[in-house]
């Protein structure tokens, strides 16, 4: 088995794609600008892959991260022997910790499944074969956060809070609508001003570019149903939103449309004045989906010290876990 390091890292489109990996353009590498490539070649075939990051890249503390992403591997012996090879890259780069999968920073794909329950997977969600997370544990990594995905099946079911809070809200000037689809790209905009404030002290956080945050959703945009995306304003300025989209892969697999995915809620850091407001635009969102002919909501991919747990363990079950690993470098 050979390690081979890519000068241009858009090569690594040029590989097949083994099956369960993640495919990708060269259009999405560099977009996504890894400053490594590297690639495990064994009797001519690609048995492993990654990508590195180590400029720009999330915080941790003293730690100075170095990102490992874009990763596939068939075996143990490939994986290992790539993720010491990515080690030893960025540990002479100067970095003090890797961490991955994950490509670049949060805003982009990462994490692994690693308790995948009975659900099939849903749109927008990572994936993964179930032997990947063993690779990182076994190459000394060791698991640095947590994630869940829960399961609201009864969409009946209403917060007995809602109404109260419906009334505090209204008195201090806080409204809550749907997205105006005429409007597409002026609401993003809205949208996207209260992420920067909502997720600037959220784990790993990175900045990203309006002009990167619009093209992220435009992309999603002929999936969006109005009624399932709400504003929340205030004074006409955004306080908080939250983001549900149909669950695509349904439709893919041929099943009845039935499931909403809970991608995204945010609200400004003034947790005082704004208490309750998530809870109430996830209530109205259930609300919505039903009266759109859905039966079950997925609230995706929540960090598990996440406000948004308790919100969603009033309703839901978890279906799904993940970690996103991490493994301390030699200076």
């Amino acid at each position: 088995m050979r390690i081979m390091r890519l000068d241009d890292p858009t090569d690594l489109a040029s590989y097949d794609t083994p099956e369960g990996w993640q495919r990708l353009s060269r259009e999405e590498i560099a977009r996504q600008a890894p400053q490594r490539s590297l690639v495990a070649v064994r009797d001519g075939a690609l048995v492993a892959r990654c990508s590195l990051w180590w400029d720009d890249v999330p915080a941790l503390g003293d730690d100075r991260l170095g990102v490992i992403g874009h990763y596939g591997a068939l075996d143990r012996d490939a994986a290992l022997a790539m993720l010491d090879a990515a080690c030893g890259d960025l540990a002479q780069e100067g970095r003090t910790r890797a961490v991955g999968p994950m490509d670049g920073n949060t805003w982009q794909r990462y994490r692994l499944v690693v308790e995948r329950g009975t659900e099939p997977p849903f749109f927008l969600e990572p994936t993964n074969p179930p032997e990947w997370p063993t690779h990182f544990t076994d190459a000394r990594f060791a698991p640095l956060a947590s994630y869940f995905s829960a399961l609201n099946d009864d969409l009946s079911q209403r917060d007995p809070r809602a109404a109260a809070v419906a009334d505090r809200l209204t008195g201090i000037g806080v409204t809550v609508r749907e997205l105006d689809p005429a409007r597409f790209e002026e609401e993003l905009a809205r949208v996207y001003r209260v992420s920067v404030s909502s997720f600037r002290d959220a784990f790993l956080y990175t900045p990203l570019s309006e002009a990167a945050f619009t093209s992220q959703y435009r992309a999603i945009k002929p999936l969006v149903r109005p009624e399932l995306v709400l504003l929340a304003e205030r004074e006409g300025e955004p306080v908080g939103f939250s983001f549900t989209v149909p669950d695509a892969l349904e439709a893919a697999r041929g099943a009845p449309q039935k499931t909403v995915i809970f991608k995204t809620l945010a609200i400004l850091p003034d947790r005082r004045a704004y208490s309750g407001l998530g809870s109430l635009m996830a209530d109205r969102t259930h609300e919505a989906a039903r009266e759109l002919g859905y039966t079950r909501a997925i609230h995706a991919l929540m960090h598990e010290s996440n406000f948004s747990r308790a919100m969603s363990n009033r309703t839901g079950h978890t279906i799904r876990r993940y970690a996103l690993f991490a493994r301390a470098l030699a200076d």
